[in-house]
């Protein structure tokens, strides 16, 4: 079985001190063993206060974004090995909003997806449809295009690959997919996955839903054959909501 992967994406949200804040909060409930793995990504500035604060937890961390070189004259960028010396041991990438407000190309998000295997990252590859290509009937031919290149990646990068589907209707809008809907497009990127790169492999790899995640949806999305986790914003920025939802997989595992 997959272990779930139950991911908070802070956004830009949470100075150091308000990080270190939320984590005295969620060590306070008790951060035992938990049967899925926990990982929050913070705005860089907070990745320190995370490391220093979560030590000793099962808490990992991962940065929201990074850029396709290894370093250079990108003034405001980060790189994937900044990140990994940080602390962190995952990347978002191609995340919806990086898409929509920095106009990420496909082209680039593989570029990131390889600059972050390089750099001993574990990338976890944002896909999904706006709410205008799923009225128009287009939402299974934009996340056939976002997954092309998946089958030019080697064979080891695919095997630690993370897929995220957000649709983007549903990224702080308060609109969920229901987990029907959810599964049946988690079923189709698991198909795709088996085209391009074997059953053997997609078998293995984790797809998770991100999209207005809430405490009163999370098992109702959980409990779906092919979602292997959730990639949450807002609700990750309460510790008491992200720890209700780390429990509730916990309990269906």
């Amino acid at each position: 079985m997959r272990r779930y992967l139950i991911a908070g994406n802070w956004k830009m949200n949470y100075t150091p001190s308000e990080a270190r804040q939320y984590s005295r909060i969620l060590k306070a409930m008790g951060l035992q063993d938990f049967s899925s793995e926990i990982l929050l990504c913070p705005s860089y500035v907070s990745i320190q206060a995370l490391v220093d604060s979560l030590r000793g937890t099962p808490v990992k961390l991962g940065g929201q974004n990074l850029h396709q070189e290894s370093k250079g004259a990108f003034t405001g960028e980060i790189s994937g090995e900044m990140l990994k010396d940080s602390g962190c041991e995952y990347v978002l990438v191609g995340h919806s909003e990086r898409r929509q407000y920095f106009h990420e190309t496909d082209e680039l998000v593989y570029k990131k997806i390889l600059r972050a295997h390089e750099s001993g990252l574990v990338p976890i590859m944002c896909i999904g449809e706006t709410l205008e290509e799923r009225e128009k009937g287009e939402m299974h031919d934009v996340i056939t295009r976002q997954l092309q290149r998946v089958k030019n990646l080697d064979q080891e990068i695919v095997s630690h690959l993370v897929i995220a589907y957000e649709p983007i209707w549903a990224i702080g809008t308060g609109k969920t997919a229901s987990a029907e809907q959810a599964q049946e497009v988690h079923q189709f990127i698991r198909n795709i996955l088996d085209k391009h790169v074997g059953a053997a492999i997609s078998s293995t790899l984790r797809i998770l839903y991100g999209g207005s995640v809430k405490t009163t949806n999370a098992k109702a999305l959980l409990s779906e054959k092919d979602i292997d986790g959730l990639l949450i914003g807002g609700a990750s920025l309460k510790a008491e909501d992200f720890y209700t939802i780390i429990q509730i997989a916990d309990q269906l595992l």
